[in-house]
């Protein structure tokens, strides 16, 4: 500690001797000068310098010996002790702020399982009524009146159909079963159910079907297809909406074309986002913003890919691209 205190003052130390001997200097070399004095004076100058130094010593380095004496404890402390109090009390809160969260955690999604599993048992009870209404509709002989409730009932089976798929989608890994779909069949079943909509409206349908089988999910593929033709009858008034299959470079393409009042260009690059509706028909009460979405999510595990192209006014063509026989076969080792 010395050796340091000395060495890190050294440049003051060395300035006061130099003095002291310039002091001596000068009064040798000048004769008007006495010489014993002024070593007499240089002398008691060393002395009191000495002891200043001394008493500063014991002052400055009275902390730093403590720090020292301290950092010297702790390891002392750690070496006998592998954990201290301190470190015990942290370790244990820790452990139980954990702990807590775990069964925090554990019990939200216990809360999130049973509300899911009631929700999809009351939509299992709404459907026995809903038929039972169906039923009910088609005895009706006013014909009007006829279309006009069918209309109605299916805007509410549609809507149960995609609150029933959106709380499976969390769980569409173990209820995929991937095989070969008639692609023509399902399309047609889509339509069918939704006729009465259809007929309202004055829509058609164009089918071109050159590639008549996939290799996807029937249940989750007819679902996706289902938001694209909801989608496509909803924005378009009397015209036809063409649906085609072809391949291309070893994929499977279906195009469902529309020639309804189309997408904004600023909009397209959100339209598959939960929640957005549009930003040109932003008052539009119908749309939920959920159809597009859902059918996005459902795509993903399926292989599917989903493009759009549209021009406002004009109409919008929505593309499902399957994937490669292959590329399922490897997942799935069909």
């Amino acid at each position: 500690m010395i050796k340091k205190y000395l060495i890190e003052r050294l440049g003051w130390i060395i300035l006061f001797l130099f003095l002291q001997l310039f002091i001596i200097l000068v009064s040798y070399f000048d004769p008007t000068i006495p010489l014993d004095p002024i070593v007499y004076i240089v002398f008691l100058s060393l002395i009191i310098f000495t002891i200043f130094l001394i008493i500063r010593y014991n002052k400055e380095t009275k902390f730093y010996k403590s720090i020292e004496a301290w950092e010297n404890n702790l390891d002392l402390t750690s070496i006998s002790t592998p954990e201290s109090p301190f470190e015990k009390i942290i370790e244990n809160s820790v452990t139980n702020q954990t702990e807590l969260l775990k069964q925090i955690a554990s019990q939200n999604l216990m809360s999130l399982e049973l509300e899911k599993d009631e929700l999809l048992s009351w939509i299992h009870e709404v459907k026995t009524p809903l038929t039972a209404m169906r039923l009910m509709i088609d005895r009706l002989e006013n014909e009007t009146m006829k279309a006009h409730l069918i209309y109605e009932w299916l805007r509410i089976h549609l809507l149960l159909d995609q609150q029933l798929h959106q709380k499976r989608i969390p769980f569409i890994e173990n209820d995929l079963y991937i095989e070969n779909t008639d692609l023509k069949a399902l399309i047609i079943k889509e339509i069918k159910d939704l006729q009465s909509w259809c007929i309202q409206k004055g829509i058609g349908f164009d089918l071109h079907i050159e590639v008549n089988e996939v290799l996807s999910d029937a249940k989750w593929l007819a679902f996706i297809i289902r938001q694209l033709l909801t989608n496509a009858i909803k924005y378009s008034e009397a015209s036809d909406i063409i649906i085609k299959s072809y391949q291309k470079k070893e994929q499977t393409i279906l195009e469902v074309e529309d020639f309804g009042r189309g997408i904004d260009l600023k909009d397209l690059p959100r339209i598959f986002d939960k929640g957005f509706t549009s930003t040109a028909k932003h008052q539009d009460n119908a749309a939920t913003g959920m159809g597009l979405y859902l059918a996005k999510k459902v795509a993903k595990p399926l292989l599917i890919n989903i493009d759009v192209h549209s021009k406002l006014g004009i109409g919008t063509t929505f593309t499902l691209i399957f994937p490669k026989r292959n590329q399922f076969l490897n997942i799935t080792g069909m």
